[in-house]
């Protein structure tokens, strides 16, 4: 697999262990970037689709960890193909989900909010999801420093919080759509927000106490407090949202059937190959299955009462 450079970008599950869209991006957000940064290119158009394979992983984690983390399973997606393997990625969700839809990414690890909200939009495929602690749903997670004294999402009011990506499930919209039941909204209900883009700097930043509290992915919570617990350790989760869809991988609608359905094979089968079964076990991967589109309906439902809320809000606020 070769790894390609060029532009800069900023900080996946990590089995993404690898969220929607519809939340809008507050005016006095800031981002902070915690890691180093790597080097990549956009993909080129004219890259023959016979030799090469677009491959993008969306920044649930930092840069470097989605590639370290993800290295020998696109490794093994190339050979499989009979393809040299080209890792793209990009420091956005809406980035990612916007080259699929020009068909300059061919197969994507995506989060499960730009699914839900950009499926219609972009009309790429769903291929395969993975089933993590036999199950295909996964959680959020309101994280606060150990050492707080912060037991619920009321005593952080006023108080710093990070959001990982603006269109991410776990990272913005649960919590959003955790306020709007209060009747508050991040801008005003926060002293401050943020944007870490990636789970993994929303963790650090709580364990750090650089913020007072964040939202992040329940799966890469879990796979760093068994894998690596140096900075889960000095967090506590106070709160966990009902399950959704686990982050699926789609395809650009631009590839053959022929070869998404041997695509979905290649993942189907992985489980029981024993390179594939190696990956999947140090991904914390059980086996990779069929989705469905309906398990996405419920992050579709959060952000449609949000738009409702707003509106409704906006309505009453006129004179």
């Amino acid at each position: 697999m070769k790894q390609k450079t060029g532009s800069i970008i900023g900080p996946l599950l990590l089995a993404w262990v690898i969220a929607v869209s519809g939340c809008g991006k507050d005016s006095d957000a800031v981002v902070v970037d915690f890691s180093k940064t790597i080097a990549v290119e956009r993909p080129a158009s004219h890259i023959p689709e016979a030799a090469t394979f677009n491959v993008a992983v969306a920044a649930m984690i930092s840069p470097k960890e989605t590639f370290g983390y993800y290295r020998q399973l696109l490794d093994y997606i190339g050979e499989q193909l009979g393809r040299e393997v080209q890792f793209i990625q990009r420091k956005t969700y809406s980035e990612i989900n916007e080259l699929l839809g020009i068909g300059q990414i061919d197969l994507a690890f995506i989060c499960s909010g730009p699914y839900a909200a950009g499926k219609e939009i972009y009309d790429f495929e769903l291929i395969a999801t993975p089933r993590v602690q036999k199950s295909h749903f996964y959680q959020s997670y309101l994280i606060v420093n150990k050492a707080s004294q912060f037991n619920r999402i009321e005593d952080l009011k006023g108080r710093v919080f990070a959001f990982t990506d603006p269109d991410s499930n776990t990272g913005k919209l649960v919590p959003t759509y955790w306020l709007f039941e209060m009747e508050e909204q991040p801008k005003t209900y926060f002293s401050k927000t943020i944007y870490t883009y990636s789970h993994d700097n929303s963790i650090l930043a709580v364990a750090k106490a650089l913020v007072d509290g964040a939202a992040i992915d329940g799966l890469i919570w879990e796979y760093y407090h068994q894998k690596d617990p140096a900075f889960t350790s000095r967090t506590r989760i106070i709160r966990k949202s009902e399950p959704y869809g686990i982050p699926p991988i789609v395809a650009s609608k631009y590839l053959s059937p022929e070869l998404k359905n041997r695509i979905r094979q290649l993942f189907f089968s992985m489980h029981i190959d024993p390179k594939g079964q190696k990956i999947l076990a140090e991904l914390m991967i059980d086996k990779f299955i069929a989705p469905k589109d309906e398990w996405y309906d419920s992050i579709r439902q959060m952000d449609l009462k949000i738009a409702l809320m707003e509106k409704n809000k906006d309505e009453i606020s006129k004179p």
